[in-house]
């Protein structure tokens, strides 16, 4: 048999697609890239905000498509992941496309769900979210060889009123520090030059095996892997982002200066409605701190606009904090009101046309800043991980450097390179900086 997989949403759900993917594997199922030719459909959903579930339901109606005998042969079409988990047999009761629910607390049961199908039976597979995967569970990269994702944790206990993940990824629950460690040197061994941890919180990290966050200990542990050139770190909670933590980043040559806060948002009223630990004093003063202490920082901040309640004067002050602190990336999402949160509930829901329009005016701001940020490392010279080449134009290459995460950021395009394959790390020196990518050229150092 043949299985194909659509996997949607975060890295966090690749990492889960990928185990699913070996652990069919390993029970003689041919993993295939063409959905016409599967006989098992596995769509690996999100559902974190309404136009993630959106996604998701279209995907599936999409794959639904090769039930029929003019376009594929599948004959079990499966749904995993967080929408699955969130509304388990509702959601089979409405989509007689498909066969299957698999929760995110699940997943390891996909044979199960497999075996099940494949008799003709329609069955949910979901549960208590308290799977974790280790480094024994089979894993097919879906990745370049030079890039991996690497899940320290799962879940969250953070409860902020707006979210939906403590309901379909459950508590927080940490992987042992040499787990992590013995899975991050296999890698290295396969060839990856770049790790990517992530969580739902990266610096809660360690706190419920351990008593205390351990994101800093675990780092330096990382470091001294061989064959590993960058670390980067995702998902970073500014709550027990840590003095330690800041001076591992900074000392660390092998642990990339990139820094990535959900802040959520910077006015104190809207951050204790959104049950948030900071205030705009904890945040100023843990951007002044990293700043300060880790040369040529990039920092990717992520908020929310329109949230209940969020007044003009409110969102006119996330904007003017988000114009004072210039950050080098930015991310915006309008508020997305998600049954079974409190955010769901709460009086003064902001109208879609405000909430458009405050996005649309805090990204043309940031647009602009970006632009100058990029702009200010012109005549920089930067290690670039080489990805690719230009479709149009063979002697560019593309690659990310230090200030690039995969999948979020930008690229640094590299021009006059005729010779780099993906996988290679190039010297950059950086020529002109745009409003999301970069563009430089090889430095010859023979």
């Amino acid at each position: 048999m043949k299985a194909g997989f659509v996997s949607l949403g975060c890295a966090k759900n690749l990492v889960d697609t990928e185990v699913m993917l070996g652990i069919l594997k390993e029970n003689g199922i041919e993993i295939t890239p063409e959905p016409s030719e599967a006989d098992i459909l596995i769509v690996n959903t999100c559902a974190f905000i309404e136009s993630a579930k959106e996604e998701s339901i279209t995907t599936v109606l999409n794959m639904a498509d090769y039930k029929k005998p003019e376009n594929g042969h599948c004959k079990s079409l499966i749904i995993a992941g967080c929408l699955g988990q969130r509304y388990g047999q509702d959601l089979l009761d409405e989509m007689p496309e498909a066969d299957a629910i698999l929760g995110t607390g699940t997943f390891p049961r996909i044979m199960e769900a497999v075996d099940e199908t494949m008799k003709g039976n329609r069955v949910v597979l979901t549960g208590e979210s308290d799977v974790i995967y280790d480094s024994r569970m089979p894993r097919i990269m879906t990745t370049p060889s030079y890039t991996a994702y690497v899940k320290i944790a799962e879940g969250c206990d953070n409860g902020c009123a707006f979210c939906a993940i403590p309901l379909v990824r459950g508590h927080y629950r940490s992987r042992k520090m040499e787990d992590i460690v013995s899975e991050t040197q296999r890698l290295a061994k396969n060839g990856a030059k770049e790790i990517v941890l992530i969580a739902q919180d990266t610096t809660n990290y360690g706190r419920d095996l351990y008593g205390e966050p351990m994101l800093a200990k675990l780092l330096k542990d990382l470091c001294k892997i061989d064959g590993i050139h960058f670390i980067r770190v995702l998902y970073s909670y500014p709550k027990f982002f840590t003095d330690e933590l800041i001076d591992t980043i900074a000392s660390e040559p092998k642990i990339v200066k990139y820094v990535d806060l959900p802040l959520q948002h910077a006015h104190d009223a809207v951050l204790r409605r959104m049950h948030r630990a900071d205030t705009r004093e904890t945040i100023e003063t843990l951007l002044k701190k990293i700043h300060e202490r880790i040369k040529d920082v990039t920092i990717r901040a992520t908020f929310i606009v329109g949230f209940p309640g969020e007044t003009d004067a409110q969102y006119q002050s996330l904007r003017k904090f988000v114009e004072e602190q210039r950050f080098a990336k930015v991310g915006v999402f309008t508020y997305s009101r998600e049954e079974g949160t409190q955010a769901a509930d709460m009086d003064g829901q902001v109208p879609e046309e405000i909430k458009e329009e405050r996005y649309h005016d805090l990204m043309s701001l940031q647009s602009k800043i970006s632009e100058e940020v990029n702009q200010s490392i012109e005549g920089k010279v930067l290690d670039v991980l080489v990805e690719g080449r230009d479709e149009e134009q063979e002697n560019i290459a593309i690659g990310r450097s230090y200030r690039e995460a995969p999948e979020v950021d930008g690229q640094v395009y590299i021009e006059g390179d005729t010779k780099s394959q993906p996988g290679d790390i190039v010297r950059v020196k950086i020529e002109q900086g745009f409003t999301y990518d970069v563009v430089g050229s090889l430095v010859n150092e023979d």
